[in-house]
């Protein structure tokens, strides 16, 4: 029983120093410990810095090292250096200038946060307000909505993007261990919703604000679409490489490098500046985020905490569903952090996986923990899009919940429908 206490505690303190702005990975990893000596009585000493060996690169049980906690650490470095390049390069708002003419009546005040949100980096709400500060003055718009509009669209893309760092983890083999493009194909629903709700509040704020503009003849550069290339790289990468058996996360990094290739000559700079760029972008939180989150997950495993915590709630006749939704909500809600959220609920709720568990169960399941931490995420008044957003146009983000908090209720209604449909069909 000391064990549960153990990963009480350890949530409890991990929680706490996110919220005081602690590193994430560090924060883990000092739950891992608190995990680890609570467990004493059902592991030895030295298990616990062999657990912690074990999650990060070498197997005591096949005696052989490996790489794919270290490899998936590299993936995160990589894909964050890009999101960051293409922001302060101007490349997201010389796509957003050759997108302007395209889209007429207001739809460019969700274009810009969509197109932002391809850059999964935190906090990223605050590249895009300025601009969906400027453009919703034209339509006399107030500041929650432009809140709303901002951190909404911004968030679209992440139920189906295949280079957002929740999804690649929880596809990968340590977690659920599917396809990315099986979660991708399941939760379209979630997505079309998202994009359906957030067209529909846009109309309505328009609508109910009335406005005059003038309509200027505006030249039509498409030049800046070709930065779309970047982002696109990794997807084309993955749909080609699959198809001869390489490894999901290999397929993606491989992906990632030719994007920061592509971006060089796409940039037509000196390779020191490029280089110099690159440097500046660099950050080892991520990295050191993925080895924290292998750790904790190796611990709860090694302690046998998972499978107390599976009996408990069995014994106490709670639904199945409510607890595969409930946990990763409620640890989104609380972390503020997509990534942590998922990495903290799947091994609690995986032992109440429907037993056996099929191919479509797995993938439906995986789906629920994974957008249900989304939505926990969205809608945490810690979430970083949310605070940096609000701050940037001078409100607070409960004054968007009245719209936003029901938008994020029926996305995630609709995709339980959704899977379990699914579940029972299949």
């Amino acid at each position: 029983m000391l064990n549960l206490i153990g990963v009480i505690i350890a949530f409890v303190v991990i929680i706490f120093l996110i919220r005081k702005k602690f590193n994430f990975g560090l924060s883990l990893i000092i739950g891992s410990l608190i995990v680890g000596v609570f467990s004493l009585q059902e592991i030895n000493l030295i298990d616990i810095p062999k657990a912690m060996i074990e999650a990060s690169f070498y197997s005591f049980e096949t005696n052989q090292i490996y790489t794919d906690t270290l490899e998936l650490a590299i993936l995160m470095t990589l894909i964050y250096i890009l999101a960051k390049l293409m922001q302060e390069t101007g490349a997201i708002k010389k796509i957003i200038e050759s997108l302007r003419p395209i889209f007429s009546k207001g739809g460019i005040l969700g274009v810009i946060p969509a197109l932002y949100g391809l850059m999964p980096v935190p906090g990223g709400a605050l590249f895009s307000a300025p601009m969906i500060d400027e453009e919703g003055e034209k339509y006399k718009l107030n500041k929650n909505q432009k809140n709303y509009l901002n951190v909404w669209f911004r968030h679209i893309w992440f139920p189906i993007y295949p280079i957002s760092s929740a999804m690649i983890l929880i596809c990968s083999i340590e977690f659920s261990d599917i396809e990315i493009s099986n979660l991708m194909i399941i939760n379209i629903p979630a997505f079309l919703t998202s994009i359906i709700i957030g067209l529909l509040f846009l109309k309505r704020f328009l609508k109910n604000n009335h406005f005059e503009i003038e309509e200027k003849h505006i030249n039509r550069d498409l030049s800046g679409l070709k930065f779309l290339l970047p982002p696109i790289i990794p997807l084309l990468t993955y749909a080609v490489l699959w198809i001869f058996g390489v490894p999901q996360i290999r397929t993606f990094l491989f992906g990632i490098i030719l994007s920061l290739f592509s971006l060089y000559f796409l940039l037509k700079i000196s390779s020191n500046e490029f280089t110099s760029l690159i440097k500046k972008s660099l950050t080892f939180k991520l990295a050191l985020a993925i080895f924290g989150i292998m750790i904790f997950r190796q611990m709860i495993t090694v302690s046998q905490a998972d499978i107390l915590i599976a009996n408990l709630i069995e014994s106490s006749n709670i639904p199945v569903i409510s607890m595969v939704v409930l946990i990763p909500l409620i640890l989104g809600v609380l972390t503020g952090y997509n990534l942590g959220a998922t990495a903290l609920s799947y091994p609690i709720v995986q032992p109440f996986f429907p037993q056996p568990t099929n191919s479509i169960t797995l993938i439906g399941m995986t789906s629920l923990i994974f957008i249900s931490s989304l939505i926990g995420y969205l809608i945490s008044p810690i979430h970083l899009c949310n605070v940096l957003s609000s701050d940037y146009l001078k409100t607070d983000t409960t004054r968007m919940y009245k719209w936003y908090i029901p938008s994020a209720i029926v996305m995630l209604l609709v995709q339980i429908v959704f899977v379990f449909l699914i579940i029972n069909i299949f």
